[in-house]
């Protein structure tokens, strides 16, 4: 059987940690395992700045670009002695592809430019990683996950052609298998299928984990973190969490559905599908339990979890001559909110007012304010802050709120949704 390790760009950030997954690999990993890897550190963000500097055509486009090169070649040269090490070579070869790259005259689509330049990151990382575990006698090969996910063209954010890429990935990985213990690939990163580099979305590289994991009837799928487990609330928010060690699939849609950043929203279903449990440990202190994810719903209530959104703007719409909301109204008020990029993160409507709760968007929100205020009366509030509760009772919502004021509630048996200032 084959188990899929995926690592993030935090286990990855220094010299010192990418031998740190290297013991991780040595005393975790049972069988054949596929290694999915993110860009080092905060190398996705130096790169998204990158791609913005060249499109706009920048001075500050090769500052930017030697910053990123200077990184990835000082860890290398930390955890490497000799400069005639193989993986100085790789390095040179991708660097020179980046630059002959941000030295043409950039496309037209930004997000077509995006794709191209950001998922270098990927690519840097885990040839890194794949020449410091093959120094350290790991019988190991490098893939590129382009040649195994096929998406769509739609850049930055790609939907993936499931009906071919199981069976590419599958066959590709088979034949590595047989060679060898360890297949290390990236994150993130795919193909469409006119041959361009395409994303899965910010923070994809969990759901490129998925994939892998799917298509090859993995036994099993463990992220590695910086936390211990899946919590119940974030830490930056919440004083005293409370580790979930055994959670559904279905409770873990629900959370990341109502933002619970732990998990990508995406990531669950294709393990769901095959049933192939999903473990979150950590990797500050691999020998710890951790959590799982698989199916069995029995302990999913025994814990309350709490999801804090800030930044949040409450919008209210009604018609001019205080008519009622009907359908035609609810219409064209969400073909704007899809026409300006908008996601409700909380929505109510009364007889005369609809009121949805989104992210501080920018100009994208203000943009959709002024289109509703061509036909309709809108008032809103900024600086709110959404919270969550799955598995709530009247003594935690009493705690938690404490005097705020309550600007829009809504819940359900299992769920309770609080917009406060």
């Amino acid at each position: 059987m084959i188990n899929v390790f995926k690592f993030g760009g935090a286990s990855v950030d220094s010299a010192e940690a990418v031998q740190n997954v290297a013991r991780i690999l040595q005393n975790q990993a049972s069988g054949k395992t596929l290694i999915v890897l993110s860009a080092m550190g905060k190398m996705t963000n130096a790169l998204e700045l990158l791609a913005d500097s060249y499109f706009n055509q920048m001075k500050s486009t090769f500052a930017l670009f030697n910053d990123i090169k200077t990184f990835h070649y000082e860890t290398a040269k930390d955890l490497f002695e000799h400069t005639d090490c193989p993986i100085f070579a790789d390095l040179d070869q991708v660097f020179d592809d980046l630059a002959s790259m941000i030295a043409e005259v950039p496309n037209e689509d930004f997000n077509l430019e995006y794709d191209r330049i950001v998922s270098f990151g990927e690519l840097l990382s885990t040839k890194i990683l794949f020449h410091y575990l093959r120094a350290h006698e790991f019988s190991i090969a490098w893939a590129d996950a382009r040649d195994m996910i096929e998406t769509n063209s739609d850049y930055r954010n790609a939907l993936v052609d499931w009906t071919k890429s199981p069976d590419i990935i599958k066959q590709h990985c088979e034949g590595l298998f047989s060679n060898y213990d360890f297949v290390i690939s990236q994150g993130f990163i795919a193909r469409t299928k006119e041959g361009n580099t395409s994303t899965l979305g910010r923070e994809g590289s969990d759901f490129s984990a998925a994939i892998f994991a799917y298509a090859l009837d993995a036994e099993g799928l463990t992220i590695w973190k910086d936390v211990p487990g899946l919590l119940n609330a974030d830490p930056k928010f919440f004083e005293n969490t409370q580790k979930l060690d055994k959670v559904s699939f279905k409770e873990t849609i629900e959370l990341a559905y109502y933002g619970a950043s732990i998990i990508h929203p995406k990531t669950i279903k294709p393990l769901q599908n095959k049933n192939i449990p999903l473990y979150i440990k950590s990797f500050v202190s691999p020998d710890s339990k951790g959590s799982v994810i698989q199916a069995d719903t029995f302990n999913d209530q025994l814990i309350p979890s709490y999801i804090f959104k800030k930044n949040q703007v409450l919008i209210s719409i009604s018609p001019r001559d205080f008519s009622f909301i009907a359908e035609s109204n609810l219409a064209k008020i969400f073909l704007q909110m899809t026409n300006y990029s908008l996601k409700a993160n909380l929505m109510q409507n009364s007889a005369i007012s609809f009121s949805i709760c989104i992210d501080e968007g920018g100009e994208d929100m203000i943009g959709f304010i002024q289109e509703m205020q061509n036909d309709y009366k809108v008032r809103y509030n900024r600086n709110m802050e959404l919270i969550t509760i799955r598995h709530y009772n009247q003594q935690i919502i009493d705690d938690l709120i404490g005097d705020r004021k309550v600007y829009l509630e809504q819940k359900n048996r299992s769920t309770i949704q609080l917009l406060v200032r």
